[in-house]
């Protein structure tokens, strides 16, 4: 499909992966940590291998997923003119009681909630697995590592913003 819509006359916006001049907060709880330091390695590594500065990117720790919630408000009400996306990492595993299900939900709808409000691009990095083994799986040891992944999306969801913000007037004819 690629080169057929090439060959079509489409206004195609995207964003790019160059992180040259751009910001980014990360948002990590300590809880679970032997995996959301591994998830926030990733993004790290993501970030500087995409030209973004050491000193352009702030790292939120926060005590659990729970406390993520908190600081998306602060930071989109407060300091969304400082940071050209926000990256959200975590890791939500299962236990004995219902209280997984809660906190997997309630994180789930408050980035979705908070990217709706937001001026800047939020990116979701958390896990919710069922064991410890499949939270490090996806956070390095195995099948890649979702913080790079949730960080790479926020590379282009950035530039994206930058590009329609810069088209506003041309994105819908």
């Amino acid at each position: 499909m690629e080169g057929k819509t090439a060959q079509l006359r489409l206004k195609i916006q995207e964003g790019t992966y160059d992180g040259s001049g751009l910001k980014f907060a990360i948002v990590v709880p300590r809880f679970n940590s032997a995996v959301t330091e591994r998830l926030l390695e990733g993004a790290i590594d993501c970030l500087i291998r995409h030209n973004v500065r050491e000193e352009d990117i702030t790292i939120v720790r926060v005590p659990g997923s729970m406390e993520v919630i908190f600081v998306l408000n602060h930071l989109i009400n407060f300091h969304s003119d400082k940071f050209d996306a926000i990256i959200v990492l975590g890791a939500v595993i299962q236990g004995e009681t219902y209280h997984f299900n809660i906190v997997a939900n309630e994180i789930g709808k408050a980035v979705a909630h908070f990217n709706s409000v937001s001026k800047i691009p939020i990116t979701f990095g958390v896990l919710t697995t069922e064991t410890v083994e499949q939270a490090l799986n996806r956070a390095g040891i195995k099948s890649g590592n979702k913080g790079f992944e949730a960080a790479l999306a926020a590379l282009e969801m950035a530039n994206l913003k930058r590009v329609l913000d810069s088209s506003k007037s041309s994105v819908i004819k």
